[in-house]
């Protein structure tokens, strides 16, 4: 018959002290009820733990053989018990974040070293997919959070609000057009143009603004990824039109950025899968992802965190 868990705990104390009164103690029960479940213990099993010599207890040969397996059964679960309490606190686990690549190259990586600041031991894997990978992967729970740009079409996800900016256009610090506050299609219809491609929501809205306008849009270049345009740009193949979030990964000593008129926003939006609340992790790092916007100047949301209601205890919750 298999021992329990208070007839394993006796017989660990009983071979650690030595007497029965003494594993009584450290356990905070009475000798009557150590020695009860002693003697439980040996009729489960079928033979003696202990040998009585003088009013003294002898370990049995049987005894020495189970303790050493008792104290690493006692191990494990004292593991198990922490480990549970380190992932209630936030402290362990795995957090799997997707993020488009202007996202995953500009305001994700603040986040996460923010969040590993306040987690150092919890592994973070960061993705760079498409927003349509990205739906797939959150909807199949492969991924905790997902974080696109523009309007996604796709069942199983939930979608809330990270920030807002507007579209821009990146150019050599050098560059003419870097003496304007702002731009208009009509100042940039004649430069080299660098844009994503136009079956990509950011390439539709530039598309619309172009044509609110009644100036027509002839890309020089065209990519799938801001980055690309980005490297384009310090090669010297023209000038890029992007995302707020993308102009911020520009700014340095060779490239700047101005933002375009009139405004056209581009929205930033959290995925989480639709048929499971999101973890702990995950509602931690949308508040550190909604702080990190915040600063960056990017308009937040009304209400943060709308769909991403989780239950704690106060003393759970960040300062």
């Amino acid at each position: 018959m298999t021992l329990t868990l208070r007839e394993m705990d006796v017989f660990r104390r009983v071979m650690e002290l030595g007497s029965i009164t003494a594993a009584a103690e450290a356990l905070r029960n009475s000798q009557p009820a150590a020695s009860r479940l002693l003697r439980q213990a040996e009729e489960r099993i079928g033979f003696p733990l202990f040998r009585r010599e003088r009013k003294r207890l002898r370990a049995t040969a049987e005894a020495d053989a189970l303790f050493p397996e008792t104290v690493g059964a006692f191990a494990a679960i004292d593991a198990v018990q922490r480990l549970a309490g380190e992932l209630r606190s936030g402290q362990r686990g795995t957090l799997t974040v997707a993020a488009i690549p202007a996202l995953a190259n500009g305001l994700v990586p603040t986040a996460v070293q923010r969040f590993k600041h306040a987690c150092p031991h919890v592994l973070v894997r960061l993705l760079a997919h498409s927003a349509h990978e990205i739906a797939n992967l959150v909807s199949n729970q492969r991924a905790d959070l997902g974080i696109i740009i523009g309007p996604i079409a796709k069942l199983g996800v939930t979608i809330t609000e990270l920030c807002s900016t507007d579209l821009g256009c990146v150019m050599p610090r050098q560059h003419r057009l870097a003496q304007k506050k702002t731009l208009t299609p009509s100042d940039i219809k004649d430069e080299q143009l660098i844009g994503l491609s136009r079956h990509l929501p950011l390439g539709v809205q530039v598309e619309r603004m172009f044509a609110d306008a009644n100036v027509p849009l002839r890309f020089a270049v065209e990519v799938t990824q801001s980055t690309m345009a980005l490297s384009l740009v310090r090669a010297g193949a023209g000038v890029a039109l992007l995302d707020g979030f993308s102009c911020l990964t520009a700014w340095g000593s060779d490239l700047t950025a101005r933002p375009l008129a009139p405004p056209t926003k581009s929205l930033a939006r959290i995925l989480t899968a639709r048929d499971r609340p999101p973890a702990r992790l995950a509602v931690e790092f949308c508040d550190i992802l909604h702080d990190v916007a915040g600063e960056m100047d990017f308009e937040l949301p009304r209400s943060r965190r709308a769909s991403l209601q989780l239950a704690r205890k106060p003393s759970a919750a960040r300062a």
